[in-house]
């Protein structure tokens, strides 16, 4: 039975086809993926495998159904798109990663071994449209070779909340971060996160845009963590919506960091409610909190400017928190436009 159905219009000299591929099973990829046009239809690829499209240059993907996986501890990734300047509508279905069956309270840190991440994106153009639910640990990892528009994409791990029989009490999902990003010329735009780790880090890069998205109940909105020899910079945090996380921004850099650096980073009408940790916090200890900071990443240029971000912290919440190793702090920073309320000052 031919699965794959392949209607030929023309062919070009990179031996990509104006025709549509039409995928049932991972048995259709590869011939499905030879057309500029991938239609992928709901099923659900076996325990252990992964679905991956390496699509040809201008391709358009349109999701028709929704997209489950069997369920193995294995690391994954489950999906991986790559190609350049690629159109990929999700059309409003799901990947749905089976996170239950991983869940235990201990994500990344032990127990089952997990896929992580989830999903990987490896494009440019847009990406939009597209339901995550219940990924096994990090969701998203970002690496796109050229431009790319994020929009109005969901991301929801509520199921993770709540503890279950492995957890020991504690949120089933763990180390479930919304977007890890190592990558330059990024938007991600008009989304809504549901998680129990950072709505969004940023590892390394630049030219990077968060904006109009709305981040509930995980660790907030970060830059980093910042590892040995990275950069990050020219970073726009704008216009987003923050609840009940455990803290709104944050900067943090690894303790035993060297040579990397963090540099104009703004903050713009951002709004967070219900915060339970700390309102802002930059901090250079990490994986400690507040702990003694290292001072091999120089931090310059985090501003918040032009629109109020205003940030109302819970009464055992501290308001702000900066620690910066010696001279590692650097430069004038603008901090007109932060408006924070609520618990008490920080270190």
């Amino acid at each position: 039975m031919l699965r794959a159905s392949l209607v030929l219009v023309a062919s070009s000299a990179l031996g990509a086809f104006a025709c549509t591929g039409t995928i049932n099973s991972l048995s259709d990829v590869a011939a499905a993926v030879k057309c500029t046009t991938v239609n992928l239809n709901s099923f659900t690829v076996p325990a252990g495998q992964a679905l991956t499209l390496d699509l040809a240059t201008g391709t358009t993907v349109n999701m028709n159904g929704d997209i489950s996986f069997g369920n193995k501890s294995w690391a994954g990734p489950l999906f991986t798109v790559s190609g350049s300047s690629i159109m990929f509508n999700g059309n409003g279905h799901k990947f749905d990663g089976g996170g239950p069956f991983y869940w235990d309270g201990k994500g990344g840190n032990g127990g089952v071994v997990k896929p992580a991440p989830m999903m990987k994106i490896k494009i440019s153009g847009t990406y939009k449209n597209v339901k995550v639910v219940n990924a096994p640990a990090r969701v998203y990892s970002v690496s796109n070779p050229a431009a790319l528009l994020m929009t109005d994409l969901v991301i929801d791990n509520s199921q993770g909340d709540k503890a279950n029989s492995k957890s020991g009490g504690k949120a089933a999902g763990h180390n479930t971060d919304g977007f890890d990003v190592s990558t330059t010329n990024l938007i991600i735009q008009n989304s809504v996160i549901r998680n129990q780790d950072d709505c969004l880090a940023i590892n390394k890069g630049s030219n990077i845009v968060f904006r109009g998205n709305t981040c509930y109940g995980g660790h907030g909105i970060s830059v980093g963590s910042i590892s040995e020899g990275v950069s990050v910079s020219n970073v726009v945090i704008s216009g987003n919506t923050i609840i009940d996380n455990d803290n709104a921004l944050r900067i943090k850099t690894k303790a035993a960091a060297t040579g990397s650096s963090v540099s104009n980073i703004t903050f713009t009408g951002n709004t967070a409610t219900g915060i339970k940790k700390y309102g802002v916090i930059i901090d250079q200890s990490y994986p400690s909190t507040l702990g003694t900071p290292g001072k091999g990443v120089k931090v310059s240029g985090v501003n918040f400017v032009t629109t109020a971000n205003k940030i109302s912290v819970n009464s055992g919440a501290k308001r702000v928190a900066v620690n910066c190793g010696s001279g590692a702090c650097t430069g004038t920073w603008n901090w007109s436009q932060l408006k924070v309320s609520g618990g008490s000052g920080g270190k």
